[in-house]
C-alpha cells in the first residue's frame, strides 16, 4: 500500500501473505521441512504470524482452528492418532484436513501415519516434516513469520538517523524535507530513506523504517537533481534501516498560527498501530532547520532517562510565583515535577494531544511573570526598582 499524499497523513496497515511454498524453501528457515504430501497445494496462503497445535481437532472439535495459520502435529498428537483403530484414524484425518488448511507440519522427524497422508492428498492440504522437534520448529517458524508476515505500509517522507534517534520527517511536496535531510547528513549524521519511506511493524511494538530498493542510498534535491549520498559521502553517511522515534512534521509559517511554545504537550501520532511521538516545526527563511533538528534528537534522548527541560523550567517558575504570591498558589503546584522517564501509552488515535495532568500556569500569567522578573511589567513603562 502506498501513501503519497501531500499531508503525509499516516495510512493503514496493509495486509501481507505469503504461500506455503514460499516458506518451505526460505534460505532463513532454520529448520529443513521435507514434504511428503499436497503438492498441489503449496500455493496456499499464510497469513498468521503464529503457529497453531490443534490436538483438539483430532477428536472433531473444530472451535478456534484458523486455516491460514500454520497447523503442528507433534509427539503427543502422532501418540494419540497412532493409538486409534484405523477406521477412526481415518475418520479424525479426514475431519480435520477437510477445514482447508494452509499447511500440516510433522515434528520430531517421525513418519506420518498413511491416514495423514491419504487426508493431505485427497485434499491437496501440503504435509511436511520437520526434523526439528515441535519446540524448535516452533521456534524457527515464529522467526521467519514475524519478518515476513510484519505489517508494512509505505510513506512520502524523509528518515534520517540523528545521533542513533530516527527522525521521520514529513510535510507537502516542496516543503525542504530533503533539503534538510541533506544538511543534516553534512553535520555527520546517516541518510535512511528519502522521498518513499517503508515501514514495518515488529514486536513489541517498533516501527522500522528503510528505504525502497530502487532510491536506496538516493537523496533528491531541487536544482541539483538526484545523488548517490553514500558515493559523495561514505558509507558511514546512510544507514540501511531504522526505528522511528519521532516523528517531525514540517509546516509553512503561519503568523496566525499557535505553534507550541513550552513543549509540555505531547502529541503522538499513530503508526501500524503504534504511537510515536510528533512534533510540528514551522519552516520559514531564516530558520536554521539543520540545528532544530539536532535539538529534537537530543531532546528526545534526554526524555528516555527522564530529563525534560519544559517541565522543570516551569517547576521552577512555579516555585517562583509560589515565593511571590503566596496564598494564591495551590500547595499542590508549588513542587516541581518528578523527573521520571515517560511512559508512552499502547494506543492512541492519529495526532492525539496527551496534556500532562499537573498545575501549570496560564500563558498570560507566566509571560507577566517573565516580564517582572526580567524587567519593566508589560504594562509599565517605568524602570523597576532593586529591591
Amino acid at each position: 500500500m502506498d501513501d503519497r499524499d501531500d499531508s503525509g497523513s499516516l495510512s493503514p496497515a496493509s495486509t501481507t501473505e505469503i504461500t506455503v511454498g514460499t516458506l518451505a524453501n526460505d534460505e532463513h528457515l532454520t529448520v529443513r521441512l521435507r514434504r511428503i504430501a499436497g503438492e498441489a497445494g503449496v500455493t496456499r496462503p499464510i497469513r498468521h504470524p503464529r503457529v497453531q497445535k490443534s490436538g483438539l481437532a483430532l477428536v472433531g472439535h473444530y472451535f478456534g482452528v484458523i486455516p491460514t495459520r500454520i497447523q503442528v502435529l507433534g509427539e503427543t498428537e502422532l501418540s494419540y492418532l497412532e493409538a486409534l483403530p484405523s477406521p477412526k484414524q481415518t475418520t479424525a484425518a479426514e475431519g480435520f484436513f477437510s477445514l482447508g488448511l494452509s499447511c500440516v507440519i510433522v515434528t520430531g522427524n517421525r513418519t506420518a501415519p498413511p491416514s495423514l497422508v491419504a487426508a493431505a492428498e485427497s485434499t491437496s492440504t501440503p504435509l511436511f516434516i520437520s526434523e526439528g522437534r515441535s519446540s524448535r520448529t516452533i521456534n524457527a517458524l515464529h522467526a521467519i513469520l514475524d519478518d515476513r508476515l510484519a505489517p508494512e505500509m509505505t510513506m512520502h517522507g524523509v528518515l534520517v538517523d540523528v545521533f542513533s534517534v530516527g527522525l521521520l520527517l514529513l510535510g507537502k511536496s516542496g516543503i525542504g524535507k530533503s533539503e534538510c535531510a541533506l544538511e543534516l547528513v553534512l553535520r555527520g549524521h546517516r541518510l535512511v530513506a528519502d522521498d518513499v519511506v517503508r515501514c514495518d511493524w515488529r514486536p513489541p511494538g517498533i516501527v522500522f523504517g528503510a528505504p525502497e530498493d530502487l532510491l536506496r542510498h538516493h537523496i533528491e534535491v531541487r536544482g541539483l537533481g538526484v545523488l548517490n549520498i553514500k558515493a559523495l559521502f561514505g558509507v558511514t553517511s546512510v544507514r540501511e534501516r531504522k526505528r522511528i522515534d519521532v516523528i517531525v512534521r514540517l509546516v509553512e509559517w503561519n503568523d496566525k498560527e499557535e505553534y507550541d511554545r513550552l513543549g509540555v504537550d505531547d502529541k503522538y501520532a499513530t503508526l501500524l498501530g503504534t504511537p510515536i511521538r510528533e512534533l510540528t516545526v514551522p519552516v520559514r527563511p531564516g530558520r536554521d532547520m539543520g540545528s532544530i533538528l539536532e535539538m529534537a534528537a537530543r531532546n528526545e534522548l534526554l526524555r528516555r532517562v527522564g530529563s525534560d527541560s519544559a517541565r522543570e523550567f516551569l517547576g521552577r517558575i512555579e516555585q517562583q510565583l509560589a515565593s511571590r504570591t503566596g496564598a494564591d498558589v495551590e500547595p499542590d503546584s508549588l513542587h516541581a515535577p518528578a523527573l521520571e522517564p515517560i511512559e508512552v501509552p499502547t494506543s492512541f488515535p492519529p495526532h492525539t494531544v496527551v496534556h500532562t495532568p499537573r498545575s501549570m500556569p496560564a500563558s498570560s500569567k507566566l509571560r507577566d511573570f517573565i516580564h517582572s522578573v526580567g524587567g519593566a511589567p508589560p504594562d509599565s513603562q517605568k524602570p523597576r526598582g532593586r529591591r
